[in-house]
């Protein structure tokens, strides 16, 4: 599903340059959840940004579905980011004083959904996340956990075939944060996605398929997770 070989992305900042991505290879198949945690700085986000074709690397390699994304042009790079990827930003970036149910459907019919069937997909997600009592409040009426839930049912309810979710539970208590990571990886297991978690949470990362250390912009460690019963 998602190949990564040698990539790199450096950038400037004042006189200094900054590995941020410094020749990663990575393979993420269907139906794997890959967790990804290191420190601040690493490369983390970074690294997502170039898998979403919002970043272009500047050597290397990244297939998705056998499709390069450095030979996609600007409309394709939007197409692949809008139907293919599921991408669950640190912070929500919701529209303001728009509806819960507005902001989950939009993605949906900006990629061509009917405005009738974008809402019944996106209340079926803003139900799955918790937020069925919340469906006719603003961003200015929720709290910074529900609104990151209303981000998630965005980014979700396309179905898409890669989730890329950079902290999706930094502003989530523990409980929710469990739900919420336990539902990526029934969506990878159960629907055959390939989803990469950010995350510094340590029980999120018990439920990956395998545990991936990001340090000055290099795997360092790629641990397979405990075996399934």
């Amino acid at each position: 599903m998602l190949q990564l070989e040698g990539v790199v992305k450096h950038y400037r900042e004042g006189g200094e340059e900054i590995h941020a991505v410094d020749g990663v290879d990575l393979e993420v198949a269907p139906g794997e959840m890959v967790a990804l945690h290191g420190p601040s700085g690493s490369g983390k986000t970074t690294l997502l940004l170039l898998i979403a074709g919002l970043v272009r690397p500047d050597s290397g390699r990244i297939r998705f579905k056998g499709t390069e994304l450095g030979a996609l042009s600007r409309d394709e790079r939007s197409t692949h980011l809008l139907r293919d990827v599921g991408f669950i930003y640190q912070s929500p970036q919701l529209m303001g004083r728009v509806s819960a149910l507005e902001n989950a459907a939009v993605k949906l019919m900006m990629g061509g959904v009917g405005m009738r069937e974008a809402r019944a997909r996106a209340q079926q997600w803003l139900a799955r996340v918790g937020m069925s009592e919340q469906l006719h409040r603003t961003p200015e009426r929720l709290s910074g956990g529900e609104r990151q839930r209303v981000a998630i049912a965005r980014a979700l309810a396309g179905d898409p075939p890669l989730v890329l979710a950079d902290e999706p539970t930094a502003n989530l208590d523990s409980v929710k944060s469990f739900e919420i990571v336990e539902l990526l990886g029934s969506i990878a297991h159960e629907r055959g996605a390939s989803v990469l978690l950010v995350t510094h949470d340590v029980e999120a990362a018990g439920v990956a398929d395998r545990t991936l250390t990001l340090r000055d912009g290099r795997i360092t460690e790629d641990v397979a997770s405990f075996e399934r019963p």
